[in-house]
Formats: C-alpha cells, sequence, structure tokens
C-alpha cells in the first residue's frame, strides 16, 4: 500500500501567494549572508534541493563538490520516500558526507516544500518535473536566492514569459543562475562555438539535430494511488509536468543550435510527430516520435528529430554546416575551408563544470544568468511540440503568446485528474 504524501493541496493563487511571502521573509533573513558571502568570499553557501529524484540527487552531490564550504542545509520533495531516499544516498556519499546538514524540521514534504526550502538557504537547486520550475524560479528570483535549475524551465508560453521576466529582475538583484543545458559549460562544445562563432565555418546554411533513443522507465500504480501521485511520479509522460520528451529532453540538442547562431531563436517551425509504438495507458499521453523543421534568420534551416521507441537506430548528436565547412558534435570535427578536429584527449565533465562555475560566481560576486538562453531554447522545442500536436505552423510570436496555461488549477492528492486526449494533428486547436 502506498502512503498519502503530506500537504494534501496547493491551488495556483496559493503558489503566487507563497511566493510573495518567501521573497519577502527571505529577504529580511538572508540578505546579511549574501553580502558575506560576496564580500568575503569564503562563509558557508547555504544549499537547498527542491526535487529528490536522480537527477536532483545528482546535481546537489555536484554542487557540493563545486567548491569549499557549500553545505547542503534543506531538502524538499512532493513524497517523503523519495526525499528519504536521497538523503540517504547522499550522506552514503563518503567525499561530501560532511557537507550534509539536513536535520529532520529541514526536510520539507509537500507540494509547496519549495517554499521552506527556499527560505532556508542562500543557493537552491530546482529538479522538479518541468511543469512546476516558473513557479519555483519565480520564488526563488523573489527572495533574492542564487539558482541552479534544470532544463526546460516551462512547459507553455506562460511559463517562459515568467521566466524571461525573472530573468530580467535576476539581472537587477545580481543574482546567479546556472541552468543545466550543461553542453554550454562542455570544453569540446565550447571550443566547437569558438570557432563556429569566428566563421571557421562560414554563414551557417543548415543544421541537423538528434536524440533518438529507446523507451524510458514509468511507475506502476500502486494501491491507493490518486490521480495527482501516479502522475506525478510518472511526469515523464504528461504534458502538464514535462512538455513532452521534445522539450524535456531535446532542447539539449535546439539548444546548441540556438547557441551556434549567436542566441538567435526560430522564426517558424513546421512538423509532425505521433503515438504509434508506446500507446499503453501507462504512458499519459504524450508522442513517442517528432520530426520539426525550423526557419531561423537568414535562412538557417534546422532539421531536428527526437524519438523514445525501442529497436530503433539510436542517435544523439548535432551537426552545422555552412557555407565554408561542416562541423559535428561527434568528436567536435569540422571539415571544410578551416578543417580542424578537438585536441583534447579528454573532454571534461559538464555536469560538474557548471556548478563550479555557479560556486565561483557567488565567491566572486560576478554573476552568471543562463536564464534567458535556456528559456529560449526551452520556447524552440515548445514550438515543436505545438506544431506537431496541431498540424499546423507555428511562429516565435505565437508560441510566446499562448495562451495555453497546461499546470492544473489546483492540486490534490485526492482530486480527480483525468488524462488528456493524445493530441491530433488537424483535429487539435492552437491556443
Amino acid at each position: 500500500m502506498t502512503k498519502r504524501p503530506e500537504n494534501k493541496s496547493a491551488s495556483r493563487r496559493d503558489f503566487l501567494k507563497g511566493t510573495a511571502v518567501a521573497g519577502t521573509a527571505a529577504m529580511a533573513a538572508n540578505l546579511t549572508m549574501l553580502g558575506n558571502v560576496h564580500a568575503q568570499g569564503n562563509d558557508v553557501i547555504r544549499v537547498g534541493l527542491v526535487g529528490c529524484g536522480g537527477r536532483g540527487t545528482g546535481a546537489a552531490s555536484q554542487c557540493l563538490r563545486g567548491g569549499a564550504n557549500v553545505r547542503l542545509v534543506a531538502m524538499g520533495d512532493a513524497f517523503r520516500d523519495r526525499l528519504n531516499s536521497s538523503f540517504n544516498t547522499l550522506r552514503n556519499d563518503q567525499p561530501i558526507r560532511d557537507s550534509i546538514d539536513v536535520p529532520d524540521e529541514r526536510k520539507f514534504v509537500g507540494i509547496d516544500a519549495y517554499r521552506n526550502v527556499i527560505n532556508s538557504c542562500d543557493l537552491v537547486i530546482l529538479a522538479t518535473p518541468p511543469g512546476f520550475r516558473p513557479t519555483h524560479i519565480q520564488a526563488a528570483v523573489a527572495a533574492r536566492k542564487h539558482i541552479f535549475t534544470e532544463k526546460p524551465v516551462a512547459v507553455d508560453g506562460p511559463g517562459v514569459r515568467a521566466c524571461l521576466a525573472a530573468f530580467e529582475q535576476a539581472n537587477r538583484n545580481r543574482l546567479s543562475v546556472v541552468a543545466g543545458t550543461q553542453r554550454r559549460y562542455q570544453t569540446g562544445y565550447r571550443q566547437s562555438m569558438e570557432r563556429i562563432h569566428g566563421g571557421d565555418i562560414g554563414t551557417l546554411t543548415s543544421a541537423r539535430v538528434y536524440w533518438n533513443q529507446g523507451g524510458l522507465w514509468h511507475r506502476d500504480r500502486g494501491e491507493n494511488m490518486g490521480d495527482l501521485e501516479w502522475q506525478l511520479r510518472n511526469w515523464l509522460y504528461f504534458t502538464w509536468l514535462s512538455g513532452d520528451h521534445i522539450v524535456e529532453q531535446h532542447i539539449h540538442n535546439l539548444d546548441v543550435v540556438n547557441w551556434a547562431t549567436g542566441n538567435r531563436h526560430p522564426l517558424r517551425a513546421v512538423g509532425m510527430g505521433g503515438r504509434q509504438v508506446r500507446t499503453a495507458a501507462q504512458f499519459g499521453h504524450i508522442f513517442d516520435h517528432f520530426a520539426i523543421e525550423y526557419e531561423y534568420p537568414n535562412g538557417l534551416h534546422v532539421m531536428s528529430m527526437c524519438r523514445q521507441i525501442n529497436g530503433c537506430e539510436n542517435n544523439v548528436s548535432e551537426a552545422i554546416t555552412g557555407t565554408a565547412g561542416t562541423w559535428t558534435s561527434r568528436n567536435y570535427r569540422i571539415t571544410g575551408q578551416r578543417a580542424w578536429n578537438f585536441p583534447g584527449r579528454q573532454d571534461n565533465d559538464p555536469y560538474q563544470a557548471e556548478h563550479v562555475a555557479l560556486i565561483n560566481s557567488i565567491r566572486e560576486n560576478r554573476p552568471i544568468n543562463d536564464l534567458k538562453n535556456v528559456a529560449e531554447s526551452t520556447l524552440t522545442a515548445i514550438m515543436g511540440r505545438m506544431t506537431a500536436y496541431t498540424g499546423r505552423a507555428v511562429t516565435w510570436e505565437q508560441a510566446l503568446n499562448s495562451r495555453q496555461n497546461l499546470m492544473p488549477e489546483r492540486l490534490a492528492f485526492d482530486m480527480n485528474l483525468p488524462v488528456p486526449a493524445v493530441a491530433v494533428p488537424g483535429q487539435t486547436e492552437l491556443t
């Protein structure tokens, strides 16, 4: 039997009210601490973790390895079993064991656990399902907390708009926000982009990006497990939580293209997708494959594919072609007039590097803010989902200004939360 979680419900109004309260209280409690970090550079940086799944646990471990005097002091999750599992995993990691100071009173359970975590720390790691990310980012920025946020940062247009507003506020407050688009912290990619931006492949004309792989995990529905708990524990398969796999996963490849163009974004997308193999009810209502063509400024066209179907050709890579050559992420190689091979014998660990950069930025009072770039890459992926779901061309402005808010109006563990119908191209409306 599954134990029913604590904190039974929360509404969007509760979220917004809590954000304001958290911001005011946390600002008063922590401005002195943040000032000391900036001025002295060696005080303890108190870290809070929101979302205690595998990725959140990994990010916490990497953050604690990101520099000296970094301490995990608070944790929050919708489910106590996930929080306890994460805590035990971290405590059993000998190199960081002494950096964990999370007593029971700073272990917060429930949908609104993020509020208490944010109030307890200087730097918050946001690793819940992406549907919650805009609310959490807004709350952390309002409370003047530095952020590590996993990608994507939203699942719909309203969420992206909220993150773009938070980007501006974070800049005004001199906050660091590092995102989990880790290729931007990977040596091979960084050296490649220096050459692409330097003109080594000429003017960009086309690109191909792929994340084609097999299926992923799912959790069986336990006895007495309500709709909300089942969907949260299988968040990959519900668009309101994940954005579909084109948003949750393929964002990495699309982010590389945006980066290569100088952080521009596409003007238009048209594509297709469907749910052909992964059709059982346990897989929610998302698609299992997408193929999208993106049109960027200056005539650049990008072919994008992503798939989660077993027994098919796998490919996770990017290739960008210009008037003078082609770059591929496989071995970071340029062919053409200025041929080049990545000289490094071994690439760095980008998951660790992004946390080192974040901690250093706080110590040195030199903020990093990735939020605009990751928000725009998130919207790039959302455009692809929108065109595949509807069968219609989608412009950047349509996606950004979309009124479709996928977050349910109210969340409660005893609520009825029907699974939406699978989108049908040509019938599903563009909103």
